[in-house]
C-alpha cells in the first residue's frame, strides 16, 4: 500500500515537470461566492430620481457617501505589518553544601578500651563519623526571535454574523519565474474598526489566520522527500 501511494505522488509530481505552478481558480471560492451572490438592482428608466442625483446624497453611490465595506461580497484592504521582536533570557543557580562531625573522645575510659581491642589499627571513636557533602546547579537559557512582515492584501466580505461582526478572507497570488508566492488572510472585523479609507490593520482582526508562503521550484528542493519525512516519524533514532 505505501509503495502504491508513493507510485501516485510521484506521478503527479512527474506531471509538473518542465511546467510552471498553476494558479488557484478563483471561481468557486468563498470570496467569488460572496460577491455572486448579490445583484444590483436594475432600473428601467435611463435617468436616476432627483433625490440620488444630489451630490450631497447619504448614498454609498453619492461624493460624500460612506463606501467603506460594510456587506458581504464588499472589499476592502488588510494592512499586514509586523514587526515582532522577543528576547527572553533565564538563569538559574543553587548551591548546597553540608558537614557532620561526630565522635566519642572519653567515656569512662571505653573508648579507648575499645580502640585498642575492638577496632582495626588506626581507627579511633573520638572521629568516629565525619561526613561532607555538597551540590550545585546552575542552568542558563535564552530564547530570541525577531519577525518582520510588511503587506497589503484585498479581502472579501464573505459573511455577516448575528452580532454584525463581518467575516473576511482574502488571497493573493503572485507568480516570479517558476515560483508563486501566496498570501491567505482571513478572520472576523469590526465594522467600525474600518478606516474611512476603507483599510483595516491585521491587528484588529479577531482570529486571524494570515499565511504567507509559496508554491514551486524553490519551495519543493527547500522541503525534505516524502520518503524522509515517513522515515523521521517511524525511526526510533
Amino acid at each position: 500500500m505505501l509503495l502504491a501511494l508513493a507510485a501516485l505522488a510521484a506521478c503527479g509530481r512527474l506531471q509538473e515537470v518542465g511546467r510552471t505552478p498553476d494558479f488557484t481558480p478563483v471561481e468557486g471560492g468563498e470570496e467569488f461566492y460572496a460577491m455572486s451572490g448579490e445583484v444590483l438592482p436594475a432600473t428601467n428608466s435611463p435617468w436616476l430620481p432627483a433625490g440620488q442625483a444630489s451630490l450631497w446624497s447619504g448614498n454609498r453611490e453619492s461624493l460624500l457617501g460612506d463606501r467603506r465595506a460594510m456587506r458581504r461580497g464588499d472589499i476592502l484592504t488588510v494592512v499586514i505589518e509586523i514587526d515582532d521582536q522577543a528576547q527572553i533570557s533565564n538563569s538559574t543557580g543553587r548551591s548546597r553544601q553540608a558537614s557532620e562531625n561526630m565522635g566519642i573522645p572519653g567515656f569512662f575510659g571505653l573508648p579507648q578500651r575499645a580502640d585498642a581491642e575492638l577496632l582495626y589499627e588506626g581507627s579511633s571513636l573520638a572521629e568516629a563519623v565525619d561526613a561532607d557533602s555538597s551540590s550545585s546547579f546552575e542552568g542558563e537559557g535564552s530564547v530570541s526571535r525577531q519577525e518582520r512582515l510588511t503587506l497589503r492584501v484585498a479581502a472579501t466580505i464573505t459573511d455577516r454574523m448575528p452580532n454584525g461582526v463581518l467575516r473576511i478572507q482574502g488571497s493573493q497570488e503572485v507568480r516570479v519565474n517558476n515560483e508563486i508566492r501566496e498570501l491567505l488572510v482571513a478572520g472576523f472585523v469590526r465594522p467600525e474598526d474600518i478606516t474611512r479609507q476603507n483599510e483595516i490593520g491585521y491587528d484588529k482582526i479577531a482570529g486571524a489566520r494570515i499565511s504567507y508562503g509559496g508554491r514551486g521550484q524553490i519551495t519543493d528542493v527547500q522541503q525534505p522527500r516524502y520518503g524522509q519525512q515517513v522515515a523521521d516519524i517511524l525511526l526510533p533514532m
